[in-house]
């Protein structure tokens, strides 16, 4: 199911760290990374924090991805730009409705749910494992110059330029087939939002 690599067709980048007190590499998110409506689900974006970051970075970027969910595009669920090369480290719950733990001049993209903030994992019941890619761009440009309502997809495509390095965490999870709520639509929409639930990603 994994055979396939996001990044393989992408411009090489250098290898850096990240890592997260919420969740080790490839390992399954906890409940509260998931998406509000499952049981324990809070919506709330991860710690991290990252280091080695090539010389010459002047910005960064944090998304969030599932390349598993079946949509032919995967779900995108969080995208953060402009995160200025002083910032290494982002709180547990930086991607609220308000953004109020980012640093000064940061911003959110509208995820795959089309809102502005972090929405959590909330695969397909019955569908496996997805992959939850966690990665900080290093980017050669203090600002990327991209909309705050572009999707994820027009900041990948605009970073794909300027990127210096890229640390990757993965994490997973799986939605049972006796927990699903039986919906056919997207539910990684948060409560908050007031959108469907995502039962895509």
């Amino acid at each position: 199911m994994y055979a396939d690599d996001p990044f393989a067709r992408l411009p090489e980048a250098a290898s850096f760290t990240v890592t997260s007190t919420t969740v080790a590499d490839g390992a399954a998110w906890p409940p509260e990374q998931h998406a509000a409506g499952l049981p324990g689900g809070r919506d709330l974006s991860p710690q991290l924090s990252w280091s080695g970051a090539p010389a010459g970075t002047r910005s960064y970027a944090v998304t969030v991805h599932d390349p598993d969910a079946p949509t032919g595009s995967g779900f995108w669920h969080w995208a953060v730009a402009d995160i200025p090369a002083t910032v290494t480290e982002l709180p547990e719950g930086a991607g609220d409705d308000t953004g109020s733990g980012l640093p000064e001049g940061a911003y959110q993209l509208p995820n795959d749910a089309r809102v502005a903030r972090y929405i959590g994992a909330a695969p397909p019941a019955g569908h496996g494992p997805h992959r939850y890619l966690v990665v900080v761009h290093a980017l050669d440009t203090a600002s990327i110059g991209v909309p705050a309502d572009a999707t994820p997809a027009v900041l990948g495509f605009t970073m794909a330029g300027h990127i210096l390095g890229r640390a990757l965490l993965t994490a997973t999870a799986e939605t049972p087939p006796e927990t699903s709520a039986g919906s056919p639509a997207d539910t990684s929409a948060t409560a908050s939002a007031e959108s469907p639930v995502e039962t895509s990603a």
